[in-house]
């Protein structure tokens, strides 16, 4: 992932403008790191299948994390989560100001899909990873489940609904992380298959991170924890234990599916996601 790293701190949104803190803003979570789990689904991929085609990953990579990080941007506002720490650092609209926060927020979404329509692909595959990328991330994705989020805060909601919640919340964009890697590489068949993990999987990483916000420091968790007791978490509605349990099971499923991958598939996929589908018990 070192390659993946250079090429976004090469490929950082700029501006010449009179603005003192705009650039700035717009580049800090960015900087700041983070598991970048996303990108390396996508790049396991194309790795997996075509390593030729790696130099050009980067671009839909990067995209994908410019649209997640301005979600997290967005998430930590004070309309929403007001969370005052990201990524181990403060969050933007403490460390500038709100309207800061909701514009940098605004053009790091934006950016990602000028960075993807800048993918040496040929336009079909630039149409179909934009596609992607905008049905997962946008409408009927990741935005509809952060409002759904937001509206039922206070409001208990059914459990197959919370996964409907964070289905599109969270999910979404980490089974489009696979598919679009199976688009680069033209495996058109896999693809679905991979998005359908990748739903389980996202639902896990939330499940994961509901258990993670009541048992670790917010210094831990680099964000701040044990702010979710007015969320529709897996944990504020099934309890620490019946969270923990259908993580298990969960897991378990995603590490069969896993093994009944190609070879070349499971090898490139496993380094990552052994550590990730249990992480919730380490």
């Amino acid at each position: 992932m070192q390659n993946f790293e250079n090429f976004l701190l090469n490929h950082l949104p700029t501006s010449k403008s009179i603005h003192p803190t705009y650039e700035e803003a717009v580049q800090k979570m960015l900087i700041a790191g983070g598991k970048r789990f996303r990108p390396a689904l996508l790049l396991g991929v194309v790795n997996a299948y075509n390593p030729l085609l790696i130099g050009g990953a980067y671009h839909a990579a990067y995209a994908i994390e410019l649209l997640h990080t301005y979600s997290l941007i967005h998430d930590d506002l004070p309309a929403m989560d007001n969370s005052p720490l990201r990524r181990g650092e403060p969050t933007l609209h403490v460390l500038y100001d709100e309207v800061t926060a909701i514009l940098a927020g605004d053009a790091l979404n934006t950016y990602a899909f000028e960075v993807l329509s800048n993918a040496p692909f040929s336009d079909y595959t630039r149409v179909e990873l934009i596609r992607e990328l905008a049905v997962n991330g946008g409408l009927n994705g990741m935005v509809l489940g952060q409002a759904i989020d937001c509206y039922f805060e206070n409001r208990p909601l059914y459990i197959e609904d919370i996964k409907i919640l964070h289905t599109n919340k969270t999910a979404k964009l980490i089974a489009a992380s696979l598919k679009m890697g199976a688009i680069i590489v033209g495996e058109e068949k896999l693809a679905d298959t991979l998005y359908d993990f990748g739903i389980k999987l996202g639902l896990l990483f939330q499940i994961q991170d509901d258990i993670l916000d009541v048992t670790q420091t917010s210094q831990e968790a680099g964000k701040l924890t044990n702010n979710d007791e007015q969320k529709n978490s897996f944990v504020t509605i099934l309890g620490l234990d019946k969270a923990l349990s259908e993580a298990n099971t969960l897991a378990k499923t995603l590490l069969e599916e896993l093994e009944s991958f190609d070879e070349k598939l499971k090898s490139e996929l496993s380094k990552l996601l052994t550590h990730y589908i249990n992480r919730h018990i380490n």
